[in-house]
């Protein structure tokens, strides 16, 4: 719920900003300085993200290669 009122105002301050007057140029002057460093913020932070699920990745791919040897060494024992 908080979710939704949150972007209702997030649109109603979007839409606000956008008209003429010292808001709107003030909002276009963010845009084009801040929408920069938010595209490379961004950018870092799906990289970083990235980077992790590929060493879960690795990490869940070792753990099903112990629990294999295991459960095979277990097999060879009972024979």
């Amino acid at each position: 719920m908080t979710a939704i009122i949150g972007g209702i105002i997030a649109i109603a301050i979007g839409l606000w900003l956008v008209f003429p007057g010292p808001l709107g140029q003030a909002f276009k002057w963010f845009l084009g300085g801040g929408l920069v460093f938010l595209l490379i913020l961004g950018g870092l932070i799906a990289i970083a993200a990235g980077i992790s699920d590929i060493k879960d990745k690795i990490e869940e791919r070792k753990e099903k290669e112990e629990e294999a040897k295991k459960e095979s060494k277990g097999e060879k024992k009972e024979s």
